[in-house]
């Protein structure tokens, strides 16, 4: 079994824009090592821009962010993402470049080239071998987004940050495709971070669930305890969604089977 992801630490972060809005507002909290962590909240309550402080697409106003005790500061921004997956909604495939390219590119960039590894990578995204040389303008968008994990995974780093990869997709795509994350995470022993908006994802795929309001983290529960009541009102609202939906589809369910 490989070694756990790294443990993350925010230290009082901070991210305030140059008209005064506070996106992430004195954040402090620790992900330990191996965790499936997810980051929810309603649009612009600081969510994703707390993740990208991570890899360093945004720099904080105050405060750090360390991985195994070492700021992500220290040291140039490309040297830290190239060991740091990060898959986000839009994908970002070079249309021009086949699947096998497009997984590979990370690769050739830090001066390797290794075709069986790129090989091994579709298989664990449990895309066909036969896709391999296709341009992604010939898959589906869950296939696209395959290609996206499997190119953020390809340099076997030991942290994923995910960024509401799936949101775009249609509801089975998007379990299934969450269902291969979460083996990968634990194939891989990652430590993963996922954005999302959609509770009920978080809730069954992650081990923490964080809430955001207004660049604060206004619960940090588990998702036993978030469904038991725990963490406050906004995430009560927020659980409510999916088990009101649940509680409906069982009514439904009941009246058909009567």
């Amino acid at each position: 079994m490989p070694a756990s992801g790294p443990a993350i630490a925010f230290e009082r972060v901070a991210k305030v824009y140059a008209d005064g809005t506070a996106a992430v507002d004195d954040v402090s909290l620790t992900v330990a090592p191996g965790s499936l962590v997810a980051l929810v909240g309603a649009s612009g309550s600081g969510k994703s821009t707390l993740l990208k402080t991570i890899n360093r697409l945004v720099v904080p106003s105050a405060g750090r962010v360390t991985l195994d005790g070492v700021d992500v500061a220290d040291g140039p921004p490309p040297a830290l993402r190239r060991r740091i997956g990060y898959v986000f909604q839009e994908v970002g495939l070079f249309p021009h470049l086949s699947v096998a390219e497009n997984v590979g590119l990370p690769l050739r960039v830090a001066g390797r080239r290794d075709d069986d590894r790129v090989a091994a990578m579709l298989d664990l995204v449990d895309l066909p071998a036969a896709l391999a040389t296709r341009l992604p303008a010939e898959l589906s968008g869950g296939q696209r987004q395959r290609v996206g994990v499997a190119r953020a995974l390809v340099t076997g780093p030991r942290l994923l940050l995910m960024d509401e990869p799936f949101g775009a997709l249609d509801p089975v795509t998007r379990e299934a495709l969450m269902e291969s994350v979460a083996r990968l995470h634990r194939t891989l022993a990652l430590t993963t971070v996922m954005v999302t908006h959609d509770m009920a994802e978080a809730l069954l795929a992650a081990d923490r669930v964080l809430v955001m309001e207004r660049g604060r983290v206004v619960a940090d529960e588990t998702p036993a305890a978030l469904l038991a009541g725990a963490g406050g009102e906004r995430a009560a609202a927020l659980v409510a969604v999916p088990r009101a939906q649940a509680e409906r589809l069982a009514t439904l369910a009941r009246r058909g089977g009567a």
